[in-house]
C-alpha cells in the first residue's frame, strides 16, 4: 500500500475541521500536536503562521484518495479567513500498526523497478511513533536499545470517533504522544523492530509507525 502523510498548520481548535473534512473524503483518524508561529509579519502574510498558536494536524491516507482527501479539506478551509493555513504532503513508504503486524515482518518499503533507492550511507530517516499518553518513553528506550541517540515527545490528542476506530486502527483515547527519532537510514530497520516488539505495541490500536526520509540533513551550532 502506498500512503500519503497529509500535515496541515491551521489556528488553534481548528484541526478538527480539517480532520473532519478529511474523513468526509474517505480518510481515518488523525492526530493534532500543539504547535506555536514563529513567522515575521511578511511571511505571515503570505502563509497565516504569524506568532499565535496552532493545530499541527498529521493524517495518513491511501495515494489513491489523496488528491480527494487535499480538494475536501480546501473546500472546508476556503469558508475561513484568508491565509487560513498551510498543507502539504510527504511520501510514507513504511506504515504499520500496532496489532496488525503478521503482514508487516520487514519495514522495508515495495520501490517500484527502476526507482531511485535511498543510499543508506548518507540518508536519514525520520521514524514517527504514535501512542496513546504514556508510551512514548518505552518505545524511546527500545530505540535507544537499538541503536538510536535522541528523540522528541510531543503531546497530542486524537480525533478518531467511534465508528472511525476500526477503519484507522487507534482506540479511542484522546490523550497521544507522538515520538520523532531520527536516525541514520541504515539503523530505521532494527529500531522499528525494537518498538515493534514492545509489549504495549503488540494491542491492536494502541498506536502506528509511519517513517520518511529525512532530507538536508544538518547539525546546528559550532563544529
Amino acid at each position: 500500500m502506498d500512503n500519503k502523510l497529509l500535515i496541515g498548520i491551521v489556528p488553534r481548535d481548528c484541526g478538527e475541521l480539517i480532520c473532519n473534512a478529511a474523513k468526509s473524503a474517505g480518510a481515518g483518524g488523525g492526530t493534532i500536536a500543539m504547535g506555536k508561529g514563529t513567522a515575521t509579519n511578511g511571511i505571515l502574510q503570505l502563509l497565516g503562521l504569524g506568532d499565535s498558536s496552532k493545530d499541527i494536524v498529521y493524517i495518513i491516507v491511501d495515494k489513491s484518495i489523496k488528491d480527494s482527501v487535499c480538494t475536501a479539506i480546501k473546500t472546508a478551509a476556503a469558508e475561513k479567513k484568508a491565509h487560513f493555513g498551510v498543507m502539504f504532503t510527504l511520501n510514507v513508504p513504511d506504515f504499520i500498526r500496532a496489532g496488525h503486524l503478521d503482514d508487516q515482518n520487514s519495514t522495508k518499503s515495495n520501490t517500484p523497478q527502476g526507482e531511485k533507492t535511498m543510499n543508506a550511507e548518507n540518508t536519514y530517516q525520520m521514524i514517527n511513533v504514535i501512542v496513546n499518553k504514556g508510551y512514548a518513553e518505552d518505545a524511546m528506550a527500545a530505540a535507544r536499545k537499538a541503536g538510536a541517540g535522541g528523540g522528541t515527545i510531543i503531546g497530542a490528542r486524537g480525533t478518531a470517533k467511534e465508528d472511525d476506530a476500526a477503519f484507522f486502527g487507534m482506540k479511542i483515547v484522546p490523550e497521544k504522544e507522538m515520538l520523532m527519532i531520527l536516525v541514520p537510514a541504515d539503523k530505521k530497520e532494527d529500531i522499528v523492530n525494537a518498538i515493534k516488539a514492545l509489549p504495549c505495541f503488540s494491542q491492536a490500536g494502541s498506536g502506528i509507525i509511519f517513517c520518511n526520509e529525512a532530507q538536508d540533513f544538518t547539525v546546528l551550532g559550532k563544529n
